[in-house]
């Protein structure tokens, strides 16, 4: 079940399968907080034939029917669940390349007609132009077909014959300090300035910083608690509390001066308007330029830098889990090669 919107009702439909066949409530709603309450709330309940009614259901008669459906009218409708559960940048960044790389490759054909040996063809020519490419189409397609199934469209999932892609592993890039400094004084907006230092000395994600709001900063207790809410969820949905570094604490308090209300944004153009991550990116990438650094530095270099600082000083790599909210220790384990070269070091000075 998922919520959906349609030019039909101003108000948030339930949409739901019943015996196999698409089905829709109005939540009587156009508030997308209460429509969740009401999609979390709500019972469906199955459709009996007459000649049922009065009598024990046989389980063939009571096994819902497979539903069949084209790809394009799939994707569709997936990108209708993605958008009211996800984050519109997993829609753009994920699921919208990887049905396109699909949909060039293969005809429109009846979704569980897409067998394991047409998926296989796809992700080796995928992955043979960009490893990395074929292995988010893998992982982002194999998580629609998921619902696909769940949906009753298919009765197995293609990809889960398939192997997973293998993506070359190399290090995480970062940048120290000083060269931190040296992309401060190529950038021209305070704001930038501002933002790309909050970035480096808390290790928060692009979208976090662009979402942060002044409920978020307890200066008394001197951390910042990233928060979930109806307009922002963190990455794994998980709020974290992060200890708010000296030079960020300057940064907050300046911005503070101006007087802000507990539910505005931190960090802004214009007030009350969010900032384009696109926008900040490409701005961290022009200074990044301007200042003559390796051309692989980008903005999330800069969580990478806050890692890598932590655990080149010393801290444990669960420590670092718990401020960056990394869901799995192995996510963490990217940085696993700072704490060998630590011990490298350690031993050289016996």
């Amino acid at each position: 079940m998922f919520l959906s919107r349609d030019s039909k009702s101003p108000y948030y439909q339930v949409i739901y399968f019943v015996n196999g066949k698409r089905t829709k409530i109005s939540t009587k709603t156009t508030d997308k907080k209460e429509a969740k309450k009401f999609l979390k709330s709500f019972v469906p309940k199955p459709k009996v034939k007459p000649e049922q009614s009065f009598g024990k259901i046989e389980p063939e008669e009571a096994k819902e029917k497979k539903v069949t459906i084209k790809l394009s009218i799939f994707i569709e409708e997936y990108k209708t669940y993605i958008r009211n559960t996800y984050s519109e940048k997993y829609l753009k960044k994920a699921v919208k390349p990887s049905f396109a790389a699909l949909q060039k490759n293969i005809p429109d054909m009846s979704l569980e007609m897409i067998s394991a040996r047409i998926i296989d063809q796809f992700i080796s020519s995928a992955s043979a132009s960009s490893k990395h490419s074929a292995s988010l189409y893998y992982r982002t397609l194999k998580a629609a077909f998921n619902k696909a199934l769940v949906w009753n469209y298919i009765d197995i999932n293609p990809f889960d014959k398939i192997k997973t892609p293998k993506v070359p592993k190399s290090f995480p890039v970062f940048i120290s300090e000083s060269e931190l400094i040296e992309i401060i004084n190529k950038t021209d907006m305070q704001l930038m300035k501002d933002i790309f230092t909050t970035a480096f000395y808390t290790g928060m994600r692009l979208g976090e910083l662009v979402n942060m709001k002044w409920d978020w900063i307890d200066f008394t207790q001197n951390i910042i608690t990233v928060k979930n809410s109806s307009e922002f969820n963190s990455k794994n949905k998980r709020e974290r509390i992060i200890p708010i570094h000296q030079k960020v604490k300057t940064i907050l308090q300046n911005r503070f001066q101006l007087g802000k209300l507990p539910n505005s944004l931190v960090f802004y153009r214009f007030e009350s308007i969010k900032l384009n991550e696109d926008f900040v990116s490409k701005q961290f990438k022009k200074a990044v330029r301007a200042a003559a650094l390796n051309d692989k530095i980008h903005f999330h270099s800069l969580r990478h830098s806050f890692a890598s600082a932590l655990l080149q000083r010393g801290i444990s790599l669960y420590a670092v889990k718990e401020l960056l909210g990394h869901g799995n220790i192995k996510t963490t384990q990217i940085y696993s090669h700072l704490q060998k070269d630590n011990l490298l070091d350690a031993v050289n000075l016996l």
